[in-house]
């Protein structure tokens, strides 16, 4: 018999999992507790609790390993400094005139090519906060401008969140980065807009938060891209040519690439190493989220959900997006959030009739919306990057959800509305 927990024991897991991460328990033990609270408090019993929380953290494992391999490429990108010089020469290119759109193009094209959101706002920081006291630009308004930046690319990008969606949906990881590239443009529009009203509100860059940097051993940027270039070129085998090269090849494959052009071969057991410190993280996180997921893949909560969705009149498949952005919220990650909501929601969106492809594509899109809540490491990871108090960095969190619906909404549009691919 399938053992089934209550809508109002899922609700608790939800709960307690966000009440244990505001208190700084990890997130995964956290969301671990979260769910062994929800299943008990479900009407499950103690054993039936810790087999569902096992199941779903199974079901997570194929993701745990890709997200691993891809350490490789973040580690090389990273410590050869090739993320740098990404940034570095594209901030360069379009100017100091144009130092926002440089500051969110660089963003996007870091967090695209497979560096995190909050990896990539840190690796920008320095280079904007040099920009901003020369043309006296406010905090809020550099910052935004990365994170809105960052959050376009990592919706077409080979980072955890991507591969999350991908595998739940069963749809190749390259088509799922496809799938975020129009909203994205309207997301960096959006954010431009937004960092551009702001350059005047708020705190201003101190000269002593100047950080200074040495360039004398950087790669050259044709280096520099070579590595995410060659994973993205063998990912994209599959859905060009059927032939399958699967992103836990591709992936470490793009990072030795990335470490032979840029003459840092011998390095390269230390970059993998530092990339899988760095991964590591987030794989024990998705680890506690199978946990939390497998708790409400086996409730009620989805059916109240979809059947609230029903009686408000929405179409069936704003349970895609609206999952994303749910998920997001209580988990403050955009992988977590993803992950979850993937995991749990997959099955139901595809038996209303939306193609894989289309949900996969939605629901990553709606975990961009609330993912930089306080309960988050993001929050605090991204405001420390440029030196911001907390009441300041607070005061952020509506324009950053206004970019994150941005992308949801497009997304929606064009795989829920108009229906255009998947």
């Amino acid at each position: 018999m399938e053992i089934q927990v209550s809508a109002f024991g899922a609700l608790c897991a939800l709960i307690a999992a966000i009440f244990l991460i505001l208190k700084k328990v990890p997130p995964a033990y956290g969301m671990m507790a979260g769910a062994l609270i929800g299943g008990l408090l479900g009407g499950v019993n103690l054993t039936g609790t810790v087999e569902l929380m096992i199941a779903g953290a199974k079901d997570i494992t194929p993701a745990v390993l890709r997200i691993l391999a891809a350490g490789v490429l973040a580690g090389v990108l990273i410590e050869s400094g090739s993320a740098s010089v990404i940034a570095d020469t594209i901030i360069k290119k379009i100017g100091e005139k144009r130092s926002l759109l440089a500051l969110v193009l660089s963003t996007m094209l870091l967090t695209m090519v497979g560096v995190f959101v909050d990896v990539a706002v840190i690796t920008v920081a320095p280079i904007a906060l040099a920009i901003a006291y020369k043309a006296k630009l406010s905090k809020p308004a550099i910052l935004l401008a990365m994170i809105g930046g960052g959050k376009a690319g990592n919706i077409m990008s080979p980072n955890p969140n991507t591969i999350a969606a991908s595998d739940a949906f069963d749809v190749p990881l390259t088509s799922v980065m496809a799938a975020g590239a129009i909203p994205a443009i309207f997301g960096v529009a959006v954010t431009y807009v937004l960092a551009k009203r702001m350059v005047r509100k708020g705190e201003q860059i101190k000269s002593e938060e100047i950080i200074s940097k040495d360039g004398s051993t950087l790669p050259s940027f044709a280096a520099a891209v070579s590595g995410p270039a060659a994973a993205i070129l063998l990912l994209s085998l599959r859905p060009v040519f059927d032939i399958a090269i699967d992103p836990i090849i591709a992936l470490p494959a793009g990072g030795m690439i990335g470490a032979i052009a840029t003459r840092n071969v011998t390095r390269l057991t230390e970059f993998a190493a530092s990339g899988l410190l760095k991964m590591s993280g987030v794989a024990i996180m998705l680890i506690g989220t199978g946990t939390l997921a497998g708790i409400i893949a086996n409730s009620g909560l989805k059916d109240v959900i979809v059947a609230g969705l029903n009686a408000s009149g929405l179409p069936a498949y704003i349970l895609a997006p609206a999952s994303g952005i749910l998920m997001s919220a209580a988990t403050a990650s955009t992988t977590a959030g993803t992950a979850v909501a993937s995991s749990v929601f997959a099955p139901a969106i595809m038996e209303i009739g939306i193609p894989a492809l289309a949900g996969a594509a939605m629901v990553h899109a709606g975990a961009t919306v609330l993912d930089h809540l306080p309960h988050g490491s993001f929050f605090h990871a991204t405001g420390g990057s440029v030196f911001m108090g907390m009441k300041e960095r607070m005061k952020l969190i509506p324009y950053e959800s206004l970019v994150g619906l941005t992308l949801a909404v497009i997304s929606t549009l064009i795989f829920g509305v108009f229906k255009l691919f998947g």
